[in-house]
């Protein structure tokens, strides 16, 4: 048997604990994911990043399409507490203090939810999205990425790789502008982050799952989901729009979430 010296022993022994004490488990699918930030200085950090990039972009003065992102989101926000109340989880996310913002841009086809629930749309996917439901897919989507904490998962893969096993206050204070670089990176949040922490394809494919969980719950058909994929896709042409950069292949994608469809209609019939 390989004996090793003590000190590697007590390094990989603490290394094991931390990976272990750093799992967090994925609302609906079940999966464990790595988790080694705070929800509390995410959230905070959140706030700090959405305000800033308010600040620098232009909100939408239409006020049917403002009150549509604001309405949709309202829905879906409050399906998303339905849910987690009934799955006895309240605690996941009692921080989140929802907001909704349309930015005016209309070349950007995107959307984000950070930590916390502040979520943004870009006027530049509304034509593809064409009504409520249609924004509901989207917005159920990314508020899906946000409470089964993918952001998290992606900083914290992106913290270890550039910065080591490395708390976020000391990040922060050691590191603030590649921090905070990877912090935008992990959420995608605005137009101009410069290089994005792609999603897998598995964390794509569980927020298309909880995403159509979230609008059957809001009372948005799922079915329609389907549909707005197929425009999403025949938008992108050869070069995909930025929303569809890291997501998995279009025919692959809309067959899973046509499987998925039974089991979210028992939401939506069961209102």
């Amino acid at each position: 048997m390989a004996r090793y010296p003590g000190h590697l022993l007590r390094a990989w022994t603490m290394g094991l604990l931390f990976m272990l004490s750093a799992c967090a488990t994925v609302p609906v699918t079940g999966r464990k994911s790595l988790h080694i930030l705070p929800d509390s200085q995410l959230v905070s950090m959140s706030l700090d990043q959405y305000n800033t990039v308010l600040k620098k972009s232009k909100l939408s003065n239409d006020p049917e399409k403002v009150q549509m992102v604001k309405r949709v989101g309202e829905r879906i926000a409050k399906a998303t507490e339905d849910f987690f109340r009934e799955q006895g989880m309240d605690s996941e996310i009692s921080n989140y203090k929802w907001e909704f913002n349309l930015i005016e841009d209309d070349k950007t086809v995107n959307a984000w939810c950070m930590p916390g629930g502040k979520v943004a749309v870009y006027t530049g996917i509304l034509p593809v999205t064409e009504d409520d439901t249609g924004l509901a897919v989207v917005m159920g989507h990314e508020i899906a990425h946000a409470i089964a904490k993918h952001g998290n998962e992606r900083m914290s893969q992106g913290l270890l790789a550039q910065l080591g096993a490395v708390g976020l206050s000391t990040a922060l204070s050691t590191h603030p502008g590649p921090t905070n670089q990877i912090f935008m990176a992990a959420y995608g949040a605005g137009a101009n982050v410069g290089f994005l922490l792609p999603y897998s394809r598995l964390q794509e494919s569980e927020a298309d799952h909880i995403g159509l969980i979230l609008m059957a719950k809001a009372g948005y058909d799922p079915r329609q989901a389907i549909p707005f994929w197929q425009r999403m896709n025949k938008k992108g042409g050869k070069r995909p729009p930025e929303y569809l950069s890291t997501h998995p292949a279009p025919e692959t994608r809309i067959n899973v979430i046509q499987a998925e469809i039974p089991e979210a209609m028992r939401y939506y019939e069961g209102r």
